[in-house]
């Protein structure tokens, strides 16, 4: 058949003839290898190599594809096609090409095109002949779709095999369906750029624009030719599709220039764009999957180059290929699929049979310089140099042919020793190479010491240099141990602590070994982000992670990055570390998202990490950071630690925070190893007293820190002093600003002796070379201190020279200053001084000052005392028996009194020899022995004192002190039946005893003693029952509230009144639930009250603990009244007693034991109703939890309801502790038992 007419020279597809016969060939003789990598967003790292030797079969290979279901590979030669299985590495089909002549028997046919087809269930073949070939592998049967008569020099298929293009001998295109029907040809070679031809605007032509360093010539400048391709380019067309299958674009050499360009076409052949002229261009092309580039070749004069091409034709970035021109040729590119890997296809031109590495050390060049600008500059850098070559020969072994390039896991050891992992004789099987250095005669080549066979796929190996251990994971997720440094290596499985074989239980693309908690496991991250640590999954949301020293650092999908130790820690830390949500700290920092670590700089602070774009990102994790700061410290390495806290803006406290006592033993290596007074400076600008070590930097170990050697003095006042000490020891010239700083940054600032510092250097005739000048030390004083304040403390000198220094620093007016200093110089010195400190408000210096100018002067010092109330002061000034101590004194004294504190005012009065203003002091404190005392040094009659007695006691029986006022009326006024009376009302029955048979007046005994101690006995006998009733009925109504407040807040009382309760009950429920309101108005009238005076401040707390029922606070003012009913009878204990006494004395026995059952019945009945008021959930829990696991909708609600009852309780904590009783005291009579 015949393609529909079309607008260029058509070439003719024709379907087979039916004496085209289908028979079966044999053919054969190839050899090949495949490899598979995998990409870790860092490198490219070597999974498998499968290499196959010479097969029997005829012809080399000149095309293959992949059946993906059947995991064999399909293989074209000029013979025919064969099916190979790398598993059994064994050929399991082939299919003669040439028995029906598809293809010559010469071997001179060539097969341009090969797919497997598993729709249906065949392959397609396309030759150089033009011939198009379905072969059914499973029956063996060749049929022929079709074919082209000027020869076929490509077939592709599209990626959803919905569409073959076919590439002829006269460089047309021919688009087909799946079933070979032609849907339109064209030819590769258009002149039209296509349809996404680009626009002008009009906005000037090329000429008229600006071409940058070249000028106007550019502009005239003739358009270079582009050379033809290369003599390497095999001239045939490249087809490339876009992962979609929506366009495809063709690489092919222009008839007229010949050279290549790369066309892109729709699915419909319609072209869309065309590549500028790119000298050079190769052959190699394929399009991303992805669709956004489409990769190729290009030879330049000096390098190889991969280029990329956009859709539009355009150039779109490149790179250079890792090796010389005319080293290597491309022959193909390859995308993965998911667009992260482009394989590149490289002939090796000068057939070199060896592999090499190179070790680059760490030197410094120095000579480099660097120059920038006019002047420019020098600078030392390092950068790494070749110190040594490994290559590792074809024939390395022991009568054995080892490829190099089939290394895979390529690990160095130590020193010259490497291990490397190749594929077994069995596709199941891996070799682990041990690699070791020759004599340095050989040139660093590397033999092959021995090979140790592993049963298993090895896809993973890691080494830990501190312990030497080297683990293998194998493809089912067994993890082995290989035994490098035993006599025999050999390969152990890895156990766990509890002796158990680990087992990943997924694979891991990435392994490595750490110590945790003392044990060494091996930790592994799966594609899907699952980390293991031996075989338990610690965390599934994981990125990345990378072993450093003793720390574990891991990405998260958080877009974090955490850095752990695993110095002290466990699994079960980790894994509750990295599944908790905690707030961060210096383990935890925010990273860009999609951040990946790559590594971490040795002996230093640097992660590098890879963005999403590729690019990559250094960052000082601030756990690095610290612990190498420790490091730093411990071996008293202050200069880098310094600079390094300075460039990572880490607090500088840490330096002497971190072992306070090492670091003032080493006070003097610190400043030389800085050595620079500004960073000497600003870390005194740094201190603080806080330790943060506790605050800001906590160490994640714990560790015995070293107090401070004295822990009276404050941190920063000690560390200035030692300090300044060590640098005046060193240098002082050299850091007198340091110094001067040490002094200002005291917690109290010693600027006066700075200034004299500064003052000292002004008289200095020459300074030293490396010192400053006292101006250049002002400024510098100025800078840390306010002028203002320094100003004042430099007139506290009294030196006058430095005050004028500073205020011509300052912006004084000289006006303001000047006559104000030239008046204290006129005056005395004692005075000026006392002046200038009065100034200052430094009246404690002005007192000592003032006093010291002579008595003319004391007025104004007893009215700086009096302003300043410096009377303590002042009285140590003046010797006691002075005039001025007596008024000072007696000015003292006035002043306690109008203070109310009359004894102390009696005890100034009285020292100073005031005894009349004493005795009115003390009668006013009640001080009646000072105040007898007094009387006594002014010389009272005995009829004054008497009067004097009987004053007092008056006001001692006001305050009910009977005793004492008995004294004063028995010893002074000699009244001692009043004394007597005075005993029998305050219930010292003893007491009256003794005065009664002292003056022999028994009479008294039947008159007044009697009938006062049974009044007391009935008056005790009433109060007592009283009181036990007041108990019970609080006791009783204290149980009904806690009741009634239960029900109400577990929601038991429904809002209509039951019929059942009693009347008292009915309004104590509608209380209880109406409480919340009620407390709401009682604490808004509380809050106005608050303001109001005491009085009604102290009525507002009695208000607060109301008795009165239905009150929200009710059973708190119960408890408060049951506790003070105790504590009330538990007090009468001491006088029941000396009353039984007083009875039993005189024949009342049964009133006595009356009394005493009726106070020992009260106090049995508190004993026993102690923990009923008092309970242990009372004492425990006093405010009841709102939230928690038993709580419900309804009990949270009344929790809420009732907040305003319980907030009180908290507030009242001791009326929730029961009142003591103390059993101790013997108050008891057993005769009366």
């Amino acid at each position: 058949m015949r393609l529909p007419e079309a607008p260029v020279a058509a070439s003719r597809w024709q379907r087979p003839s039916p004496e085209r016969r289908r028979r079966r060939a044999l053919f054969g003789g190839l050899h090949f290898s495949t490899s598979c990598v995998a990409d870790t967003m860092r490198n490219l790292k070597l999974l498998h190599t499968r290499e196959h030797g010479p097969v029997p079969a005829l012809g080399s290979p000149q095309c293959f594809c992949l059946r993906a279901a059947q995991g064999t590979l399909l293989i074209g030669s000029e013979y025919g096609i064969l099916e190979l299985d790398p598993a059994i590495r064994g050929v399991t089909n082939e299919i003669s090409l040439t028995v029906d002549g598809f293809l010559p028997e010469d071997g001179s046919g060539h097969v341009v095109g090969i797919e497997d087809l598993p729709d249906q269930e065949s392959v397609c073949v396309a030759t150089a002949a033009g011939d198009v070939i379905l072969c059914n592998l499973s029956t063996k049967q060749l049929e022929c779709v079709g074919s082209v008569d000027t020869g076929l020099t490509t077939m592709s298929w599209s990626p959803d095999q919905e569409l073959v293009l076919l590439v002829t001998g006269q460089q047309t295109l021919i688009m087909m369906t799946k079933d070979f029907e032609p849907i339109t040809e064209r030819e590769i070679h258009q002149d039209d750029f296509g349809e996404g031809k680009f626009i002008t605007v009009g906005w000037g032509k090329k000429e008229t624009q600006f071409h940058g360093s070249e000028g106007k010539q550019a502009a005239h400048r003739k358009q270079t030719e582009v050379p033809p391709a290369s003599s390497s380019d095999d001239g045939r067309p490249r087809v490339t599709w876009r992962g979609d299958g929506q366009f495809v674009a063709v690489s092919a050499i222009c008839p007229q220039t010949g050279a290549r360009k790369v066309r892109v076409w729709s699915r419909e052949l319609v072209l869309q764009s065309t590549s500028e002229p790119i000298p050079g261009l190769e052959q190699a092309l394929a399009w991303k999957p992805s669709g956004s580039l489409i990769a190729s070749t290009q030879e330049k004069p000096n390098k190889h180059d991969i280029v990329f091409f956009e859709k539009n034709g355009l150039l779109h970035g490149e790179f250079t290929l890792p090796f010389q021109k005319g080293q290597a040729k491309v022959n193909e590119l390859l995308w993965n699929l998911d667009s992260t890997i482009l394989a590149v296809w490289l002939q090796d031109l000068k057939k070199e049979k060896n592999f090499g590495t190179n070790t680059y050390g760490d030197g410094t060049v120095k000579d480099p310089t660097v120059t920038l600008g006019g002047s420019g500059f020098k600078a030392s850098v390092e950068t790494p140099h070749l110190e040594k070559t490994y290559r590792v020969e074809v024939c390395c072994g022991k009568g054995k042919q080892v490829n190099p390039l089939a290394f895979r896991l390529f690990t160095w050891l130590q020193d010259d020793t490497f291990l490397a992992v190749s594929q077994g004789q069995l596709a199941t099987h891996s070799v682990i190479h041990h690699l070791t250095g020759g004599p340095e005669a050989e040139g660093g080549c590397l033999h092959l010491r021995l090979s140790v066979p592993v049963d298993g796929d090895v896809i993973s190996l890691c080494y830990n240099p501190k312990t030497r251990a080297v683990a293998l994971q194998l493809a089912d997720g067994r993890i082995l141990k290989y035994l490098c440094e035993a006599p025999t290596p050999a390969l152990e499985p890895w156990t766990s602590s509890s002796g158990s074989a680990v087992r990943f239980p997924s694979p891991c693309v990435q392994t490595a070994l750490a110590v945790i908690g003392g044990e060494e496991a091996i930790l592994g991250l799966t594609e899907r982000c699952r980390f293991f640590i031996n075989d338990v999954e610690v965390a599934s949301n994981i990125t990345s992670f990378a072993i450093y020293d003793e720390f574990l650092l891991v990405t998260t999908h958080s877009h974090t990055c955490q850095c752990v130790s695993l110095r002290n820690t466990s699994l079960k830390v980790l894994q509750a570390g990295f599944s908790s949500s905690s707030t961060p700290n210096e383990t935890l920092r925010k990273v860009e998202r999609g951040s990946r670590i790559v590594t971490v700089v040795p002996q230093d602070t640097k992660l590098i990490l890879q963005m999403p774009r590729g690019n990559l990102e250094t960052v000082h994790h601030r756990a690095l950071v610290l612990a190498q700061i420790r490091k730093w410290l411990d071996r008293l390495m202050f200069k880098e630690a310094f600079e390094c806290m300075r460039k990572l803006r880490i607090n500088l406290n840490l330096l002497y925070d971190h072992n306070p006592k090492v670091f003032l033993e080493n006070v003097e290596t610190f400043i030389k190893q800085i050595d620079s007074v500004n960073y000497i400076n600003l870390f005194f600008t740094e201190l603080k007293e806080e330790d943060f070590t506790k605050t800001m930097y906590p160490s994640p170990v714990s560790s015995n820190v070293q107090l401070q050697q004295c822990p009276d003095q404050k941190k920063v006042d000690l560390i200035c002093d030692a300090m300044r000490a060590a640098m005046e020891n060193i240098n002082p010239q050299k850091y007198c600003l340091s110094i001067l700083t040490s002094h200002v940054k005291k917690s109290t600032p010693e600027l006066e002796i700075a200034l004299q510092k500064v003052h000292e250097l002004r008289e200095t005739v020459s300074p030293a070379a490396e010192g400053v000048t006292a101006e250049a030390a002002l400024k510098y004083l100025l800078f840390l201190v306010d002028v203002n304040e320094l100003y004042d403390h430099s007139l506290g000198t009294y030196d006058f020279d430095l005050v004028v220094m500073v205020a011509e620093k300052s912006q004084k007016d000289p006006k303001e200053y000047l006559p104000f200093l030239n008046t204290l110089r006129k005056m005395e010195t004692n005075y000026q001084h006392y002046t200038i400190d009065k100034y200052l408000k430094r009246y404690k210096k002005a007192l000592c000052h003032l006093s010291k100018c002579g008595p003319e002067h004391f007025s104004e010092f007893l009215n700086l005392v009096k302003d300043q109330n410096l009377y303590n002061e002042a009285l140590k000034l003046y010797p006691p028996d002075t005039p001025e101590h007596k008024a000072v004194g007696s000015a003292f004294g006035e002043h306690l009194n109008q203070k109310h504190l009359y004894e102390q005012a009696g005890l100034i009065f009285a020292r100073c020899g005031a005894f009349e203003r004493a005795l009115d002091a003390f009668l006013s404190s009640g001080s009646w022995q000072l105040a007898l005392c007094m009387a006594s040094r002014l010389g009272y009659t005995a009829d004054q004192l008497a009067g004097l007695a009987r004053s007092l006691a008056g006001k001692l029986v006001e305050q009910k002190k009977h005793a004492e006022a008995a004294i004063l009326l028995e010893q002074y006024a000699q009244d001692y039946e009043e004394a007597v009376l005075l005993l029998l009302e305050g219930t010292i029955w003893e007491e009256a005893l003794r005065l009664i048979h002292k003056y022999g007046r028994l009479d008294i005994l039947e008159t007044n003693f009697k009938p006062a101690v049974l009044e007391a006995q009935r008056n005790y006998l009433v109060f007592l029952e009283s009181q036990k009733t007041t108990f019970t009925r609080h006791r009783k109504r204290l149980l009904v509230v806690r009741e009634l407040k239960e029900q109400a807040r577990q929601g038991l009382l429904d809002d209509e009144t039951p019929n059942c309760l009693e009347a008292d009950l009915i309004s104590e429920t509608s209380s209880i639930v109406t409480a919340s309101d009620m407390s709401g108005k009682y604490s808004h009238s509380n809050s106005r009250i608050s303001a109001r005076s005491s009085k009604n401040r102290r009525k507002a707390e009695r208000k607060r603990h109301s008795l009165k029922e239905g009150s929200p606070l009710e059973d708190l003012a119960l408890l408060e009244a049951l506790g003070e009913n105790i504590r009330t009878t538990e007090n009468m204990k001491g006088e029941v007693h000396s009353l039984l006494k007083g009875l039993v004395l005189f024949g009342y026995d049964e009133l006595a034991r009356q009394l005493q059952q009726a106070l020992e019945e009260a106090l049995q009945l508190i004993e026993r109703s102690l923990p009923e008021i008092w309970t242990t959930d009372l004492q425990q829990n006093p405010a009841n939890p709102v939230l928690g696991p038993n709580s419900t909708a309804n009990s949270i609600m009344a929790a809420y309801q009732q907040q305003r009852i319980a907030a009180p309780a908290v507030q009242d904590a001791e009326l929730l502790i029961p009142p003591k009783l103390n059993k101790n005291i013997q108050w008891k009579l057993n005769l009366l038992q």
